[in-house]
């Protein structure tokens, strides 16, 4: 399973690569809105961090609009991808885009019927909301499950992001169902590093290092 940091912050981004673990980056009009930066400048920053895939999402509604900024994003860098809203003009978008060969994401889906339709429009990528479907009661990896099991039946090239991450159980999740990416905020991924036995084990190794040293 890849991971994705999901993050418009150019500080996390960069502290996240240089692990070496992250794969790609997926932003939205909400997480670049809060870094306060123009647009252009900020995602031409990100682009030069990590060479990995990067969603950068459309403004528009209409067909004519995702498809004509779709278009002028990804000549920025061959990294971009596209993200586009789960409504039919969407669909009607990635089919435009898949035939010019410009790479989609197909976003705010949340139901395995919206993930299906994203496949067949040919969406290089399908974003599940995990979380928000948690949040209203539903088990939103069941639908990442399903997604999977049915996209792995008829082959679909088509890849299932588990996004709106909330946690590192969540990563777990995302990963045994077979999800192809987990998109995860920075906060979540330096959980995942945490573990009480690793700092305590850690600190008793050092410990005991010192009394060796001390002999010498």
């Amino acid at each position: 399973m890849k991971i994705f940091i999901d993050t418009a912050n150019v500080e996390e981004i960069r502290k996240a690569t240089n692990w070496g673990v992250i794969d790609g980056v997926t932003t939205n009009p909400s997480l670049v809105a809060k870094e306060g930066r123009e647009f252009t400048e900020l995602i031409r920053e990100v682009i030069s961090i990590i060479d990995g895939p990067i969603s950068v999402e459309v403004i528009s509604t209409d067909v004519e609009g995702m498809i004509k900024e779709a278009v002028e994003l990804s000549e920025w860098s061959s990294n971009i991808v596209v993200k586009i809203p789960m409504i039919p003009e969407g669909l009607k978008a990635v089919k435009v885009l898949s035939a010019k060969k410009i790479k989609t994401n197909v976003t705010l889906v949340f139901s395995v019927n919206q993930a299906l339709l994203a496949a067949k429009a040919r969406a290089t990528y399908v974003s599940t909301f995990v979380g928000r479907l948690d949040d209203i009661g539903h088990e939103g990896m069941q639908i990442v499950r399903e997604m999977v099991e049915i996209f792995n039946i008829y082959d679909f090239s088509t890849e299932v992001i588990a996004a709106s991450i909330r946690h590192p159980m969540h990563v777990i999740e995302a990963a045994k169902a077979g999800a192809h990416v987990a998109t995860i905020p920075f906060t979540v991924i330096e959980k995942m590093f945490k573990h009480p036995l690793t700092d305590i084990g850690l600190k008793r190794f050092l410990e005991d290092w010192k009394k060796v040293e001390s002999r010498d």
